[in-house]
């Protein structure tokens, strides 16, 4: 696809605007020529007999425009916009000022601007003298960041001395969609002091800190321009000369959906205070929705001071720290399909299978219970699933053993980083008896098993690996490998880079297990007794699995609400994962909390997907138009007409084959090429960030 280039669009204007010299207000349209012809009638090619003190040729670098990152469609999260600084612009003395003299004239002529722009910084007086001294052709910039309106309304209050000088700024769409994704930027470093130096900048220059801004700062960095000045020995401009045009950065053109980010911010801001959300393209790959709340404005980034970071980084909220990726849980009972995926694949239990299910099962010598602390009588797979029945899973995840079902969760993405282009991906635990044996001093017991198969214990895994292993489920004969930039394109939209849908992993799956699990997980929202009836959805039948987890130490006394899932049931498209993190002492559970807001997310967008997952059209069948039409008759064969025909001159005959000499063996076709194996949980392996705990008593 090739996006617009609206950063090219935007920057026009600013080009005539930017790259005149800063001592000329926003208003004035003088724009010097390239042709030697000077400004104020003299020409830059003057000779000149005296001593030239305050004559200067200066060399300025323009920073180039920062490439845009855009949505799939092509709308942008960030891109360049029109700031401006205010500035003192010093006058040439006629005479050699002192230092008090200098001082005060800059200063008056400050203060007499702060009563009605307060913002306003208070330079030393060292800071004052020494611009003067040393660079007073260039002003002294004393503002922060101002937008177009602001400086409209300041600049007739400026007066002659004051001037607006005009930047790049980058700007983040609605305050930052998607900005643990996005990242953000900061200045490279403060203007120069002292002297005039060669190709010095003419305003700060930023860079990627954090996110896709700092990963594919290379490609979003553009060219810089440079610019020629040139003053007679009164300090007055003869020649301001463009000499290379800035060229702006590429555009980096994401997976995520800017529409449907934005409502699942609006969902998880009205229904968690803590929480994340992903929605995954089962057939491409493709992220198109992360978010993660709370959330950062990436625009206060850009020259935050040392308190204010200070403060984002100690919030308890932890705002920069995004829960959709890099924050690892108990995926609770949204682990339950993979137990039964590993089982049904295994042969330990078939579709028509039924387990009795009490209140409560003890193993060795503690009681595993069932979330309601209720029996549950016979259950099938598919009611255990829509049920959530603890007891089912205690004794199904024993008997399969944790190998198969962590060995399925495996080839699902567990244990693993997705490989997105992400800073601080989290890998999740996917534990093994060597992981056991060096943090936990024994091997896998029964209990560990028991708890493991409803997704608690050391088990961890971040609302990216969940929503990545529903995909594979919804998928049933693969993983898809996951993608978060759709293309990288050069300043004239060209593309130099681009993903295309790949897999990961082969499952390994019976098609026969991944039916009945769908199946079982439709139950889950779309039967009378499945646990997540309020997800259920207008348009299609929306499949999933709710999970509430006890999570971190016991004293929080603190729970996780999942609901993890595929939509439709028959060729799924889309995956989805949202995670609640409970306040300490909150009761939640998947079903009231989390199911909730997928059906609030994608209720909004019926329309959409309808054309989306709708089936193919078939052919028409045509019958030209007549009067009357028979009945087709059959028609009687002689068995004579059933000899051999032979062909006709012009038809092609089949090529007659040697037949092989004895012992002779046909040539073998080319070996299949074997998937490299996902790496080992053992490799993945490190220490747990939540306690082993016992299944909640709340509702999955």
């Amino acid at each position: 696809m090739r996006v617009p280039n609206r950063l090219s669009i935007t920057l026009h204007g600013l080009t005539g605007l930017c790259l005149m010299t800063s001592a000329f207000a926003v208003e004035d349209p003088a724009a010097p020529a390239a042709n030697g012809v000077g400004i104020n009638g003299r020409s830059a090619r003057d000779a000149s007999i005296k001593t030239q003190k305050d004559a200067r040729a200066i060399t300025l670098k323009i920073p180039a425009p920062r490439g845009q990152i855009v949505d799939r469609e092509g709308e942008p999260f960030a891109q360049n916009v029109v700031a401006y600084q205010v500035g003192l612009q010093f006058k040439q003395f006629p005479e050699n000022p002192d230092r008090a003299f200098i001082v005060n004239w800059g200063r008056t002529r400050i203060e007499q601007l702060r009563p009605v722009f307060k913002s306003l910084a208070t330079p030393t007086d060292d800071e004052l003298y020494n611009h003067y001294k040393d660079r007073r052709w260039l002003p002294l910039l004393i503002s922060e960041q101002i937008d177009p309106q602001t400086a409209r309304l300041l600049q007739p209050k400026l007066g002659s001395d004051l001037i607006l000088h005009p930047v790049y700024r980058r700007y983040y769409n609605d305050g930052g969609l998607a900005s643990h994704v996005l990242g953000y930027v900061g200045s490279v470093g403060k203007l120069p002091t002292g002297p005039i130096n060669f190709n010095e900048p003419m305003w700060e220059e930023i860079e990627g800190r954090a996110g896709l801004e700092k990963l594919y700062n290379r490609q979003l960095t553009g060219v810089p321009g440079t610019k020629r000045l040139q003053f007679d020995e009164n300090g007055k401009m003869l020649l301001e000369e463009e000499t290379q045009r800035p060229r702006p950065g590429g555009t980096v053109v994401t997976t995520l959906n800017l529409r449907w980010q934005k409502l699942a911010e609006k969902v998880l801001k009205e229904g968690a205070k803590r929480g994340a959300f992903v929605v995954i393209d089962v057939i491409t790959g493709e992220v198109l929705v992360m978010a993660s709340r709370p959330t950062f404005d990436p625009t206060v980034m850009i020259g935050i001071n040392a308190p204010d970071f200070k403060a984002l980084t100690e919030d308890p909220s932890r705002p920069l720290y995004s829960r959709a990726y890099q924050s690892e849980y108990p995926p609770a009972s949204s682990f339950k399909p993979i137990v039964a995926l590993a089982a049904l694949n295994a042969g330990v239990v078939t579709e028509d299978s039924v387990i009795y299910c009490p209140a409560a099962i003890s193993i060795g010598d503690h009681v595993f219970n069932n979330w309601n602390k209720n029996p549950e009588g016979d259950l099938d797979v598919k009611r255990a699933l829509a049920r959530s029945c603890n007891p089912w899973f205690y004794q199904v995840g024993i008997k399969v053993g944790p190998t198969a079902f962590l060995g399925v969760a495996s080839r699902l993405g567990y244990g693993q980083k997705t490989g997105l282009p992400l800073i601080g991906e989290a890998t999740g635990l996917v534990p093994t008896n060597e992981w056991m044996l060096k943090y936990e001093k024994r091997r896998i017991k029964d209990g560990d098993t028991a708890n493991m198969s409803i997704g608690q214990g050391v088990l961890l895994a971040t609302p990216l690996q969940v929503a990545q292993a529903m995909a594979g489920i919804a998928h049933g004969g693969a993983l898809p490998k996951l993608h978060l930039v759709k293309q990288v394109q050069d300043e004239m939209g060209r593309v130099i880079e681009a993903t295309k849908p790949e897999r990961r992993n082969w499952l390994g799956l019976e098609p026969d297990a991944v039916d009945v699990v769908r199946r079982g997980m439709s139950d889950v929202v779309n039967s009378d007794y499945g646990t997540a009836r309020s997800a259920a959805l207008s348009f299609t039948e929306l499949c999933g699995k709710t999970g509430t987890a006890q999570w971190g130490p016991p004293s929080k006394n603190q729970r996780l609400a999942w609901f993890a899932g595929f939509l439709p049931r028959d060729n799924p498209r889309y995956a989805f994962a949202v995670l609640y993190e409970g306040r300490p002492g909150e009761k939640v559970s998947g079903g009231r909390m989390s199911a909730p807001m997928v059906k609030a997310f994608f209720e909004p967008l019926k329309d959409e997907i309808k054309d989306v997952i709708a089936p193919p059209p078939k052919a028409v069948l045509i019958v030209p138009e007549s009067d009357e039409v028979e009945p087709a008759k059959a028609v009687p064969v002689d068995e004579s007409d059933l000899a051999p025909i032979e062909p006709q001159e012009g038809v092609l005959k089949a090529v007659p084959v040697e037949p092989l000499e004895q012992g002779e063996r046909p040539t073998p076709l080319p070996a299949p090429v074997r998937e490299s194996e996902p790496p080992s949980a053992e490799e993945n392996a490190q220490p747990p960030k939540a306690l082993p705990v016992e299944e909640t008593d709340e509702g999955p």
